[in-house]
């Protein structure tokens, strides 16, 4: 939510401008955090303020820089120093007082022996002077009176008055209370000023039967007989005797009871938590003032406003010399906070919860101030008590001990509010009529007062109803706190600060806590000092007044500014929403949500919204009190008019839907409370809304309502909601695409729950309005649509959700993917080994023949089930695709779906075919045939060090001929193969690889666990023959399973080792021999079909046995869906299918992270600017530095590119030597960077100035394939390397500059660019052009398209086609927001294109003077309109799409060949650098001309030594050396066969 400055305005207003958020229609906004280093905000922080809000920032929008760029879709871990959080609700086991025991051992008028009493001194007791009536009566008196001063704080409890008993009494009474109250807690109350002080020992006394003996009661015995849990109150003098001995005693028993008993028994908490409060000392005496009473502890513990009042007038002078007999006539109720006695008592308790609060540690606070009413009220007022009593010079103490409170300055605010109160008593009590007797207590007026019936006999009635009563100013002390509390807020309160007593008390093991101040060897996180350097801050002290906006929220004048102003501190962070948790909050929001009030509403789901993102279990009492119905009207509600009142009324709407989504979250209760309220049809509707994040959350919430629940389930396939999730897989928002792949998993069996072992199954559930073929029909159609739209997404967090939709399908028709698989490896094998017989002739295509035989002559059965195939295959080989993909998490993840498959295919009986290639080894290539050809892998290493086994390969070679899809299956699963292997391994290697790398989990049930990237060095120095691995991701969980692994168990004596299959072999050492039978392919394929539909009916079966009675089954439906539960039919006849998987670990479904991802949006600050935007953060003074810094390169090289043409370019300025040709040059513009890529995968960043290597690594792309395309993008604010490499991949990378970050180099993000690459033999590979102003990224080369991408969305924009037949050599942009763009071509052709066309109308205007490959083409640095190309044959050529074909203007630059071609943005110069060839070798000229004086203003010849292979270092783009002139600076630099890279400059004169 974006803070709206505001200049004016009153308090409330102020306030309230933070809560409004402006609407966000924008598809991928929704985590793009704010500018950070190398172009990526950090993992917390938030969309950034208005641009307005930046006085020094321009808007400048980078790409890849989103929060699901940083996490892609994983929960972000949290950083070191975050605060412990303590459990805010009270344990199951929290104390609840029932009973209360009152003893009094007053024996009046008989003095113990051992006090000597003042004259005059102290003699009330609970109010009563006891000396005015007989004693007997007196006693009676003060206990009722001490009863109903109890009622006062909980009138809920049983309260016994035990006056002056005998010991026998005394035991006979506890043992009654404790009888009573069971396992609930006693409340023991002991009044000994009758009777002589405790003894050290700690005895207590009573009397005995005829009161002419004081008896001795020890401790031990009261516990004996109150047993635990207690509350005891010790009111007598020494009473720190029997504080300190009872502790020692109850340790004493609670010891033994652990030696010989082995505890106490159930329900029975330990002595030592019993709690109590002493009245003073060991040494010490209760105060004799007669001004007090002398039961001072317990009135302050029960009466605290008499005695606050009494004492504030006995230690300040009040005008009018008040008297106590007046302040015990102050008007109103305690309860009603409207009346001045009412407004009072609200103060107290709000400033003695606030001096708790501040005070005490968090576990202390809620264990005494949080779990029960009663010993709440008791230390709020023992506060009261410590307070006053240590002017009188006792120390009253409590178990546990608490620190002392006395001098806190909130008293300082109690004696305002008390001041400001009685200085209007005289005005309130002219013309009152007295009618309460001076001694009796306010809280016993309270009652008589409410006894009475006649309004004219109430105290304060006027005598002469003719004048005007005066009116109470209420005390403005709330006012002033909530304004307190706006202070802290919106100055400065919320920003972060370093670890100190001014920060929020953090709880991190000493050995992670980082040294802020000196230099530390280890980084506190993965990414270093300038963009992570908010980790180094902490939230700050929460301010004072927290419990007091707690308060306030029973006022109703305040409410709306408490509420808003708790929302702004809510939204500070988890700790912030715990921290109100704590204070106890919760049931006075939970109370709320009943009222009526329309203004409430939107503040109201804010906060519910953070509360629902911090602690989920709130879904019960949500559930419990039908606080949903709240937040169910508010989403479905669209005909109420006053809905226009609502600020943001979508985003609101998409708090309610992620609020119920958590309800209904692994919660059958909440599943259909949000049914019955039809909040299912409206998140249906929602889908449809302009705001991403409503139609985010809507199918969130869709998610989970479905999740597990067959009836909704069944609705939602009846509504066609399926249909309408699918048609969201186009949306724009990356986050919206995630979702509703998130909902159509958990549609499809997939679990939502946060339970990590809640795997879920079962598919779309019972489905009993279809029958079965209608059910397998629709499952398949839900997986085949989403995985073609999604299959080439150019978000990885999306390809993730894809497979954990495929994932749900793999696990209920497994056996159909058996089969694909199958008839993959057949193909494959049958493509190896050179065979060019037709498909259909085909050991695979045999199988399918005579498997569609089957089924007779019914044509329309066999078309269904034909396609049925084809569907399944598709998936397969999306399948196989995503599990060679760029990015490493969705790798694994595909690779833990296709082993699974694969080692199924193992167990299958395909392997006992006599006809099947499964039983024999793989085509094995020697090391020769494999670097030359497309079977050869670079093997890569994931970065959590954990084997694979699938490698890539470049892109097919063979002049095998594209087979044509037709209508024959056969056909459909031939081309699948062949397209398929272009882009992945060897199916049989992969076999292969897999075979030899089973066991490599290091846990014990197969699961790796999630490594996040751990710290290395700048850069990799050891290489391993054959093998690069790419820089990790900020948040790599790549978590393999296999499928051989699970736990041991004593019913399973099951051995890994047993399974290893050696390759592509099944037969066990352990395994039986298969029984003797002949069968035919195509008979496996029907019984494993079949296994597959009975395993669909015994779903059905046990669904609609439960249907009726629904009990909100999770984790599938009871083992149904695991491998080893075959539900095959023996009555077949078919048997093969049967026990099929019997030994594969059930690894299916996957798991997703998505929705806790997506949870966080709702923890992190959207109101406060993010750090990067703060004024005075590092982050913010870099950005602004930056900013002016690059202002003062535009500037300086504007000047100088209008001299640069005249001058000459012979200034060396510096030499760098790389491995390997250095094949790609990329400047940034305005950074000393230079990125170079070699002619493998190799990049390497160096500081061109300083010529210091600051970074390499690897890209990743496969043996014989080159990074054949390299840009520096967000240059403004950082910088971000992307690079297109010739297997169709682009990969993103951040971090490479060491001096603003200290991590390891990150994959920001990867894609596959062009997906259908030809296969030519001398290509270009994959060229791409990146423009930054719109984000648009176009990739076209060995492809008949140019694909257009749209950095923003992820998504793909059109496919533009190139109607030529040879690959695309260079693509540029024009500036600006046009939308025409160059491309040039391996035939010579240059084409002009224009988006607004349509796809296959796109090209506007073309030339074709150039008779060989053209080298690049560029626009002319000044003139609009005006290009240049330059051509291998040495010729460059002018043009001006405005005039005829012919070009301008030509130059014939080297006759014998030019190898390199580029053209400065800014300054009318181009440069060319001539071929080598191996009859001229020895030198290589590059030559820089002016386009203004049409002649060479520089040259550069380098000399080589060593000959260049005849053979070219790369089949792509024919080309020995590299050439690029820097964006700004003049400056170009040219790389050489041989790793030398030669940056020259221009002889300016106006430079020295």
């Amino acid at each position: 939510m974006h803070v709206n400055h505001n200049a004016e305005g009153s308090d409330d207003s102020d306030t309230e401008r933070d809560h409004r958020s402006s609407t966000r229609s924008d598809p991928s906004s929704s985590r793009t955090g704010a500018r950070g280093m190398n172009g990526l905000s950090d993992p917390d922080l938030r969309r950034a303020a208005s641009v307005a809000d930046l006085p020094d920032a321009a808007p400048i929008h980078p790409y890849w820089a989103a929060k699901r760029h940083l996490t892609c879709g994983n929960t972000t871990p949290p950083p070191p120093g975050t605060p412990q959080m303590i459990p805010w609700r009270a344990a199951p086991g929290k104390i609840k007082t029932a009973h209360a025991a009152l003893v009094l051992c007053l024996n009046i008028d008989v003095d113990p022996p051992d006090v000597i009493k003042t004259n005059p001194c102290a003699v009330l007791e609970a109010w009563v002077d006891p000396h005015t009536m007989p004693s007997h009566k007196a006693l009676e008196v003060i206990g009722q009176n001490l009863q109903h001063q109890f009622e006062g704080l909980n009138p809920k409890i049983s309260y016994k008055p035990i006056l002056d008993p005998s010991k026998d009494d005394l035991k006979r009474f506890c043992a009654n209370l404790r009888k009573s109250a069971m396992d609930d807690a006693v409340l023991f109350h002991y009044n000994g000023h009758g009777v002589p002080k405790p003894t050290p020992s700690g005895e207590l006394w009573c009397f005995n039967r005829n009161y002419t003996q004081y008896i001795p009661v020890a401790l031990q015995e009261i516990q004996s007989w109150l047993r635990s849990p207690c509350i005891f109150i010790w009111d007598c003098s020494a009473a720190g005797n029997l504080l300190s001995n009872f502790v020692k005693f109850a340790e004493q028993r609670d010891n033994d009871a652990k030696l010989h008993g082995g505890g106490y028994p159930e329900g029975m908490p330990p002595f030592s938590e019993c709690i109590q409060l002493a009245a003073c000392a060991a040494d010490e005496q209760l105060p004799s003032c007669p001004e007090l009473p002398a039961d001072l502890f317990t009135s302050c513990l029960t009466s605290p406003i008499d005695i606050a009042l009494r004492y504030f007038l006995l230690t300040n002078q009040l005008p009018n010399d008040i008297s106590t007999d007046q302040v015990m006539q102050l008007p109103g109720d305690l309860k009603d906070r409207r009346t001045p006695l009412g407004e009072l008592n609200w103060i107290f308790t709000a400033i003695t919860d606030t001096i708790a609060w501040t005070t005490f540690p968090r576990e202390v606070f809620t264990r005494l101030y949080r779990s029960d009413l009663l010993i709440a009220s008791l230390f709020r007022n023992f506060l009261l008590a410590e307070r006053i009593m240590k002017n009188y010079h006792c120390t009253p103490h409590t178990y546990p001990p608490l620190p002392s409170t006395n001098t806190h300055p909130l008293w300082a605010s109690w004696d305002l509010a008390v001041d400001a109160c009685l200085r209007q008593l005289p005005d309130l009590l002219k013309n009152t009529e007295p009618s309460i007797a001076k001694d009796v207590s306010l809280g016993a007026r309270n009652r008589r007062q409410a006894a009475r019936t006649d309004p004219a006999t109430q105290p304060g009635a006027s005598i002469n109803p003719h004048e005007k009563p005066y009116s109470y100013i209420p005390s403005r002390f709330f006012a002033d706190q909530l304004t307190a509390f706006e202070v802290w807020i919106s100055r400065g309160g919320s920003a972060l600060t370093k670890p100190g007593p001014l920060s929020l008390p953090v709880h991190v093991p000493p050995d992670q806590i980082p040294n802020l101040d000196g230099p530390s060897s280890v980084a506190p996180y993965v990414a270093g000092s300038l963009d992570q350097s908010e980790h180094h801050l902490v939230p700050r002290k929460p301010p004072d007044q927290l419990p007091i906006v707690l308060q306030v929220l029973l006022s109703q004048p305040h409410r709306l500014r408490a509420l808003i102003l708790l929302s702004q501190f809510m939204d500070l962070g988890p700790w912030a929403v715990h921290l109100a948790l704590t204070i106890g909050i919760f049931p006075y929001i939970a109370r709320l949500l009943q009222a009526a009030g329309h203004d409430l509403k939107p503040v109201l789901i804010f906060i519910w919204a953070r509360i629902s993102a911090v602690d989920p279990s709130c879904q019960v009492d949500l559930y419990n009190n039908q606080g949903y119905k709240y937040f169910a009207s508010a989403l479905v509600g669209q005909d109420d008019p006053r809905q226009g009142v609502f600020p943001n009324g979508s985003e609101h709407k998409a708090m309610c839907a992620f609020i119920l989504s958590t309800i209904a979250r692994d919660y059958a209760h909440g599943q259909n409370a949000c049914w019955r309220e039809r909040v299912f049809d409206a998140c249906f509707d929602h889908l449809d809304e302009g705001d991403f994040l409503l139609r985010q959350w809507s199918a969130l919430c869709i998610a989970q309502i479905w999740d597990a629940n067959d009836e909704i389930k069944v609705y939602g396939m009846e509504r066609d909601m399926q249909d309408k999730l699918i048609a969201l897989l186009s949306d724009d928002s990356p986050e919206v695409r995630s979702a509703a792949l998130y909902a159509l998993s958990t549609f499809l069996g997939a679990s939502g729950s946060s339970d990590p072992n809640k795997l879920g199954g079962g598919g779309t559930g019972t489905m009993y309005q279809f029958d079965e073929r209608e059910h397998f029909r629709r499952e398949v159609a839900v997986v085949t649509g989403a995985a073609l739209a999604i299959k080439e997404d150019a978000s990885p967090m999306v390809r993730k959700e894809l497979l954990v939709l495929i994932s749900c399908l793999v696990k209920e028709w497994r056996g159909y993917f058996i089969v694909c698989a199958w008839l993959y490896w057949e193909e494959d094998r049958r493509w190896k080994d050179g065979e060019d017989q037709h498909p259909d002739d085909g050991l695979a295509g045999m199988a399918i023949a005579d498997w569609l035989e089957s089924y007779g002559d019914d044509e329309d059965y066999r078309t269904e089930n034909r396609v049925f195939l084809s569907s399944f295959f598709t998936i397969f080989s999306i399948l196989l695709e995503l599990s060679v993909d760029p990015y490493h998490e969705v790798a694994t993840n595909a690779q833990t779906i296709v082993d699974y498959i694969m080692a199924l295919l193992l167990e299958s009986p395909f392997t006992r075919l006599d006809s099947t290639t499964l039983n024999r080894p793989p085509h094995h290539m020697s090391d020769s045939e494999s670097s030359h050809s497309q079977g050869g892998l670079r093997q890569r290493v994931p970065s959590d060090q954990s084997s694979t086994r699938n490698g890539q390969t470049t892109p097919s070679q063979s002049s095998r001929p594209a087979l044509t899809r037709s209508e024959t299956v056969t056909s459909t699963i031939s081309s699948g193969v062949s397209n398929t292997l272009r882009r992945t391994s060897s199916f049989a290697n992969a076999l292969k690889s897999l075979a030899g790398n089973i066991a490599f989990p290091s846990v014990e049930d197969g699961r790796s666990s999630p490594k996040p990237p751990q710290p290395a060095g700048q850069e990799r120095t050891e290489i391993v023959q054959g093998v690069s691995r790419p820089p990790s991701p900020n948040l790599n969980y790549a978590q393999y399973t296999s499928p051989y692994s699970r736990p041991e168990s004593p019913e399973d004596n099951y051995s890994r080792t047993s399974t290893l299959v050696s390759y592509g072999y099944s037969q066990h050492a352990t395994d039986p021999q298969p029984p003797s039978m002949e069968f035919m392919p195509s008979n496996v394929m029907e019984a494993l079909m079949e296994e597959d539909m009975e395993r669909l009916k015994a779903r059905r079966r046990v669904g609609n046995h439960s249907r009726h009675g629904h009990s909100g089954h999770r984790d599938g439906f009871g083992g149904i869906p695991s491998p080893s539960g075959s539900t095959f039919s023996m009555d077949s006849g078919v048997i093969m299918g049967l026990g099929t998987g019997d030994r594969i670990r059930d690894v299916l479904p996957l798991k997703s992270r998505f929705y806790d991802w997506c949870c966080e949006y709702f923890k992190e600050p959207q109101m406060r600017q993010p750090e990067v935007d703060e004024p005075g953060s590092v982050q913010y003074n870099y950005q602004v530095w930056r900013q002016q810094r690059n202002e003062q390169v535009y500037e300086a090289t504007e000047k100088q590119a209008r001299e640069a043409p005249r001058c000459r370019w012979e200034k060396p300025v510096n030499t760098i030597q790389i491995n390997g040709l250095p094949l790609s040059l990329a400047f940034h513009a305005f950074d000393p960077h230079l990125v170079i890529a070699n002619e493998s995968d190799m990049i390497t960043v160096w500081d061109w100035i300083k010529r210091k290597r600051l970074n390499r690594f690897f890209n990743g792309n496969p043996r014989g394939t080159s990074i054949t395309s390299l840009h520096i993008i967000n240059q403004d604010v950082g910088g971000i390397i992307l690079t297109a490499a010739a297997d169709g991949m682009i990969r993103l990378y951040r971090n490479y500059d060491p001096s603003l970050c200290s991590g390891p180099v990150q994959m920001v993000s990867a894609f596959r660019g062009l997906s259908e690459l030809l296969p030519v033999k001398r290509g270009s590979g994959v060229i791409t052009d990146w423009k930054q102003y719109g984000g648009t990224l176009m990739v076209g080369g060995d492809s008949r398209i140019i694909r257009v991408w749209d950095a923003h969305t992820e998504s793909q924009v059109m496919d533009l086609e190139t109607n030529a037949d040879s690959p695309v050599t260079a693509l540029v942009s024009d500036s600006g927001s046009s939308f025409v763009f160059l491309a040039s071509f391996g035939d010579g052709s240059v084409k002009v294109f224009d988006r607004r066309q349509e796809e296959d109308d796109a090209v506007v205007r073309e030339y074709h003077q150039h008779s060989s490959w053209v080298q690049n083409v560029k626009w002319h640095p000044t003139l609009a309109g005006q290009f240049l190309s330059g051509s291998v044959d040495g010729e460059v050529k002018l043009w001006d799409i405005r005039g005829g074909d012919a070009p301008l203007q030509g130059w014939d630059l080297f006759p014998q060949g030019l190898s390199a071609f580029d053209v400065h943005e800014q300054t009318e110069v181009f440069a060319a650098t001539s071929s080598l060839s191996p009859s001229n070798w020895r030198s290589q000229r590059t030559e820089v001309r002016s386009l203004e004086s049409k002649r060479a203003i520089g040259s550069l010849t380098a000399s080589l030594t060593v000959p260049p292979p005849r053979e070219s270092m790369t089949p792509f783009t024919p080309k020995s050396s590299s050439l690029a002139f820097h964006p700004r600076e003049m400056v170009y630099g040219v790389g050489f066969w041989d790793g030398t890279v030669r940056i020259m400059g221009c002889k300016l004169s106006s430079v020295s």
